[in-house]
């Protein structure tokens, strides 16, 4: 989290470190109780990564894309849409049936995202914004992940302004929630 660099490099960082959190998944059999570990991890980072980008990457989109109210919609409802898994997959232990099912829907769901960003949306955001924007737009995304909630919320605002009004709140709760439970961390 916060790794530096304009607002793409700094997403496109997180994508990796999305990608590796899966593949961890993956090398692992089925039931292992550490695939409820990186599928926790890979949520945390999921969720301040969509929330990030719902407060200032897709406003910029909007702002400065040709069509980009309906691009930024339309990547709001693919973080609508894992976010729902992540809230069903919340509930789920590895041993659970449903784990292997939701997780590889997730999986499915948040690379088709990632593809459709790499490809289209940030090289179309690169072509109109100026490297200063891009820059500034980093500095914003990677301070609205320190505050932001690491859990799914399914069914909170995801445009502005509500979504920065009250993902901070929400995320000093989460955050709290996970230092008690240890959430995401390794045994």
């Amino acid at each position: 989290m916060g790794h530096g660099g304009n607002v793409i490099d700094e997403l496109v960082t997180d994508h990796r470190e999305v990608e590796e959190f899966f593949g961890r998944i993956e090398a692992l059999p089925s039931g292992d109780k550490d695939r409820k570990l990186h599928a926790d991890q890979a949520t945390m980072e999921l969720v301040r990564h969509s929330v990030a980008e719902e407060a200032y990457l897709y406003p910029a989109v909007r702002k400065h894309v040709p069509g980009g109210d309906a691009i930024a919609d339309k990547e709001i409802d693919d973080h609508s849409a894992a976010e729902r898994i992540m809230k069903d997959l919340e509930g789920c232990d590895a041993g659970d049936p449903e784990f292997d099912r939701l997780v590889g829907m997730l999986m499915t769901e948040v690379r088709s995202h990632i593809a459709d960003e790499e490809e289209n949306l940030f090289p179309r955001l690169r072509a109109v914004c100026p490297p200063a924007t891009l820059d500034d737009l980093g500095d914003k995304v990677r301070q609205a992940k320190k505050l932001a909630p690491t859990r799914p919320h399914p069914y909170a605002p995801d445009k502005p302004p509500a979504n920065k009004l009250l993902a901070p709140g929400a995320g000093l709760v989460d955050r709290l929630r996970d230092a008690l439970t240890g959430r995401g961390k390794e045994a």
